[in-house]
């Protein structure tokens, strides 16, 4: 009889353990790569992305510091994921709420007491990260659940790691690429001027909250979705499905009308300048119609990697997002240098995008006959 208490889902207390002790060696491991790779070739991307001369030793040297903070961000993420797969997301939502406010605290300290610039602000990220990650380090360490951490059994696993690997490098690649054309897409906008990029700075700040709530909402399908497909419960995915895409409209629906009401107010909060408002307020409308087509195909990704299919949404994502929007930055951008000619990307891209994922759902569309052959 196995020691553990008996998980959610497939009920294989042993592969979980594993499992568990292999992700926090291997978001260190990561995290620690990425903050490598990172201080060799920030200067490098900078340059490709244009930032004005004013501001470029400011920013290279704000984001040398937040690399640093690189493998505890890693080990937060993947602690989450552990919590959530049982769950339980109250538990990172407190760790995350205890850092943003120690955060806010930090930079007030750093900034207003000590009178340093972006490398107090910097400095106050890496160490509010680190607080949420060993505090839910401490929970896992703690817990009576299967996920329960003990230190000297930490190591890397083969076979889970091959698992995580299969699963988790095509969604890798898909940010990696999804940040390239970011790249290209930041790079036309500093291109545009100094007016351009504090709009778009002010909104991509207020319009971010609406992406964390469907983002949210993907996840939650992915747990679920894992946990019921680990059961053999198909019936219960498809709900899972339905029930994300319900409540994820509904609630990023009424945070969009009410952003969109107050939001000229809140870019005002940022910069008082009327241009900067207007440009800001143009990219709200033109993401907010994106972020529909966005949280679709987020929840129907999440859904598919709840049945291991990763690698066709991380490939679809790659080809829909990433592709269009640098084609698109090269060719009508390009013939139309506005701010607007730019954000239409976004919805075109993530329309497409969706559309794609939508074509995978019904192929790989999970049935009674998908859980027996893939079980």
């Amino acid at each position: 009889m196995s020691s553990y208490p008996t998980p959610s889902g497939g009920g294989d207390s042993k592969t979980v353990q594993k499992a568990v002790h292999t992700s926090i060696i291997t978001s260190l491991i990561g995290g620690l790569l990425v903050t490598i790779l990172g201080e060799l070739f920030i200067g490098s991307i900078l340059k490709l992305l244009n930032v004005p001369d004013d501001v470029f030793d400011y920013a290279l040297m704000y984001i040398r510091i937040y690399l640093l903070g690189m493998p505890v961000i890693f080990l937060y993420n993947f602690e989450a994921a552990i919590f959530r797969s049982t769950g339980d997301t109250k538990i990172p939502l407190q760790a995350l709420a205890l850092s943003g406010i120690l955060n806010v605290l930090l930079n007030l300290f750093f900034v207003v007491l000590l009178k340093m610039t972006v490398n107090g602000v910097a400095i106050a990220t890496v160490i509010s990260n680190t607080v949420s990650s060993a505090v839910l380090f401490v929970r896992l360490m703690h817990t009576d659940k299967v996920i329960h951490i003990y230190v000297k059994k930490l190591g890397i696993d083969r076979e889970c790691l091959g698992k995580i690997i299969r699963i988790g490098l095509p969604a890798g690649i898909q940010s990696a690429v999804f940040n390239l054309a970011n790249i290209v897409i930041q790079a036309a906008i500093n291109s545009l001027g100094t007016v351009v990029i504090a709009a778009s700075s002010a909104a991509y700040n207020i319009e971010i909250f609406v992406y964390y709530i469907f983002n949210s909402f993907s996840q939650a399908c992915t747990t679920f979705v894992g946990q019921n497909y680990g059961a053999k419960q198909i019936k219960r995915c498809k709900r899972t499905l339905i029930l994300c895409l319900c409540e994820a409209a509904v609630t990023c629906l009424t945070s969009i009308v009410v952003i969109l009401l107050c939001g000229k107010f809140l870019l005002s909060i940022f910069n008082n300048d009327p241009q900067v408002i207007e440009l800001g307020y143009t990219r709200l409308l033109l993401i907010f119609t994106a972020y529909i087509f966005s949280m679709i195909y987020e929840i129907m990704s999440g859904y598919l990697r709840g049945f291991g299919i990763s690698l066709v949404p991380a490939i679809l994502t790659i080809l829909g997002v990433c592709a269009v929007r640098i084609v698109w930055v090269y060719t009508y951008f390009a013939a139309h240098k506005t701010f607007g000619a730019l954000m239409l990307a976004y919805p075109i891209s993530l329309s497409t995008t969706a559309v794609l994922i939508f074509i995978a759902l019904m192929v790989y569309i999970p049935s009674v006959k998908f859980g027996k052959t893939n079980s």
